[in-house]
This record gives structure tokens, sequence and C-alpha cells, in this order.
């Protein structure tokens, strides 16, 4: 890629792009949230959506029913191996978009770590979310999320000493059932 290109891109995004982080409810997580990170780009024309799509090598590009065309990459691999290398390189200018990517970066290395699998993580993420996009528009509360969290890790507390109790409750029948036969 040409650098007037990524530089390009980068001053687009700039002004109209946007790095987000989400919390989705699921139930088949060993915690009830799934920690999304985005990064995403809408206007009315297609082709520099296209040319984001092209030169990151990753994401969708659709149109919104309102004509409007909404460019998004939300595969963690594809941020943490293509969005973040190519916007370190190509560098915002204001600085609203620095803090905001820097705060994307902290929240994707905690996901890389695996830390976002534990209440601590999930802890840190929102604490640093605050501080994006001037605290933005969130479906479910910073109380909503850690609530939920605390009320999953107790039952996983409690399940794991059930099942510690149950395993040497076993292992003490087979030593008395051993000690029988002799």
């Amino acid at each position: 890629m040409k650098a007037e290109t990524g530089y390009y891109l980068a001053g687009f995004a700039d002004g109209e792009g946007s790095f987000n982080v989400s919390f989705r409810p699921r139930q088949d997580y060993k915690l009830p949230w799934k920690v999304s990170l985005c990064f995403n780009v809408s206007q009315k024309e297609k082709v520099i959506l296209a040319l984001f799509k092209r030169y990151l090598g990753c994401g969708t590009l659709r149109s919104r029913p309102d004509g409007v065309w909404y460019y998004e990459v939300n595969n963690f691999n594809a941020i943490w191996d293509k969005v973040i290398p190519f916007f370190k390189r190509y560098n915002f200018l204001s600085e609203k978009k620095k803090r905001d990517f820097y705060k994307f970066c902290q929240i994707a290395d905690i996901i890389k770590r695996e830390e976002h699998l534990k209440e601590n993580g999930i802890r840190s993420i929102l604490e640093i979310r605050s501080e994006m996009n001037d605290g933005g528009k969130r479906k479910y509360s910073e109380k909503e999320i850690v609530s939920k969290v605390q009320e999953s890790s107790e039952t996983i507390r409690q399940t794991s000493e059930k099942s510690k109790d149950d395993i040497v409750r076993s292992s003490e029948k087979s030593e008395v059932n051993i000690d029988e036969r002799s």
C-alpha cells in the first residue's frame, strides 16, 4: 500500500471511524458476557469503505436501508493482526481518536491475555471503556455487567466446591471397598 493511501484512510477514520467495546449476554460462556471489539466506519459512498476492506484485508461491507454503507471489523484476530497494526503505522491527528485507539489497544491486550475471562479482567475493561467515546451510549450498565459476573463467579465457586466434595467422597468409598476385600 502506498503511504498516502494509508494516511488517507487513517485520516478518514479519524473523522468518521469508531472503536467500540461491547458486552453481549451469553449463557453458554463461563462468565455471562461475551466481550467484543469492533472497528467501524459508515458513509453514504461505498468507494472509500471498499478501500478499507481491500487494504485491511478483513471485515464486512454492507448497506443499511437508509442508504448508508457500513464497514466493520469485529473478528478479534483480524483486529489484532490487521486493524491495530495499520493504525499504529498510520497515526491519527486528533487527540480524541488517539485516546480512543489507545484504550481500544489496552482492551485488546487484556483479551489477548485471556484476562477478560475473569472478574478482574471484566472490571478493568469496564474502567477503560468508560473513558472511550466520551462515555458512549451503552446497552448494559457497568453495574448490571458486574452484578451478573459476580453471580456467575459465585455459582462457579459453589459448583467447584461441590465437585471437590464428590471427588473426595468417591475416592473414600473406593478405599473402603479395597479394604473390605482384604
